[in-house]
C-alpha cells in the first residue's frame, strides 16, 4: 500500500502547475499581482470539478523568500494577523517534513463557520520553497455539527527567491467550502478577493522579522524538525478526505445556517484566505 504522504512526484507536479500557463485563463493582472483560473481541458468531458482551481502570483520586492515561508508556517504569528481564525493547532507529526493539523474560522452571517483537517507537507531547497496540503480524515477529529467541514482538494505555495530580499510568491488552490453555497459564488469570490488576501500575507511578511525577533527567534521546527514537540503519528491512520464523503454529519449540519444563503449572496462580504491549512472562505 502506498503512503498517503506526498512524494517527489507530487511536489514536482505541484511546481509544474504553479509555473505553467497552459490551460490557465488570466483573470487579473495589476501591480505585480496576477490571478488565473484553470481552464477545463477538452478531454475531461463531464468529469470536471465544479469548484475552480485558482492560482495567484505575486512579485514581492521587499521580503525574502525565506521570510514568506516562515510566515506561512508560524502558527503563533498567525494569531497576530488572522482575525477570522477561531482555532488552529497542529495535531501530530507524520515525518520530518509533514504534519496533520486543524483550522477553523469565522464566516459572515448567515454563513456557518467552517473548519478543515489537513495533511501538510513541505520541501525546502536552495532555490525554492514548497508547501502543499489536502484534506484528510482523522479518527479523533470528525466533522462537527456546529461547523461546516470544508475540503482542500489541493492547496499550496511555491516561493522562489529573486534576490536577497525579494521573491516570487505563488498560491494555488482547489477547495470546496461545502455547505449550501452556490459553486458560482465560491468561484467568483475566490477570483475577486484572492489578490486582497495575498496583499495581507505580504504585509504579514513585512512585519514578521521584527515580531519573530521578540518571540522565540531560534524556534523554527518547520526548518529544524528536532525542535518539534508534536507527538508522532503513523500516516496510515489517515485517509484522504473526498469532498463527497463526509461522514458523521447529519444533513442539517451540512447546510449553512439559513436558507437565505443563495444566489443573491453578496460576495463583497467575503475573504478568501490562503492558509497552509487550506483555502479559507470567509
Amino acid at each position: 500500500m502506498s503512503s498517503i504522504l506526498p512524494d517527489e512526484v507530487a511536489f514536482a507536479d505541484f511546481k509544474k502547475q504553479c509555473l505553467s500557463t497552459e490551460n490557465w485563463l488570466n483573470k487579473y493582472d495589476s501591480n505585480g499581482m496576477q490571478v488565473w483560473v484553470e481552464v477545463n481541458p477538452a478531454n475531461k468531458g463531464n468529469h470536471v470539478p465544479k469548484v475552480h482551481k485558482i492560482k495567484c502570483k505575486m512579485t514581492i520586492k521587499d521580503v525574502s523568500a525565506a521570510t514568506m515561508y516562515d510566515v506561512l508556517h508560524d502558527g503563533q504569528y498567525r494569531k497576530k494577523w488572522d482575525p477570522a481564525m477561531l482555532e488552529s493547532f497542529d495535531i501530530a507529526r507524520l515525518s520530518d517534513n509533514a504534519d496533520v493539523g486543524y483550522y477553523s474560522w469565522l464566516c459572515p452571517k448567515p454563513i456557518k463557520n467552517r473548519d478543515v483537517v489537513t495533511l501538510r507537507s513541505w520541501q525546502v531547497m536552495d532555490d525554492e520553497y514548497i508547501i502543499i496540503n489536502f484534506s484528510v480524515k482523522h479518527p479523533k477529529y470528525s466533522p462537527r455539527s456546529d461547523l461546516v467541514r470544508a475540503i482542500s482538494l489541493l492547496t499550496g505555495y511555491y516561493i522562489q527567491p529573486t534576490g536577497p530580499n525579494s521573491c516570487t510568491f505563488i498560491y494555488l488552490s482547489q477547495a470546496d467550502p461545502k455547505g449550501s453555497l452556490p459553486k458560482w459564488v465560491v468561484n467568483k469570490a475566490s477570483q475577486v478577493l484572492a489578490p486582497r488576501v495575498m496583499k495581507s500575507v505580504h504585509k504579514a511578511g513585512q512585519n514578521y522579522p521584527e515580531w519573530k525577533q521578540q518571540n522565540s527567534p531560534d524556534q523554527k521546527p518547520w526548518l529544524y524538525p528536532e525542535q518539534s514537540t508534536l507527538p508522532m503519528m503513523n500516516p496510515a491512520e489517515l485517509s484522504i478526505q473526498r469532498a463527497d464523503s463526509l461522514e458523521n454529519v447529519d444533513e442539517t449540519s451540512k447546510k449553512d445556517a439559513q436558507d437565505s444563503e443563495d444566489s443573491s449572496l453578496n460576495t463583497s462580504g467575503w475573504q478568501v484566505e490562503g492558509s497552509p491549512r487550506g483555502t479559507v472562505y470567509r
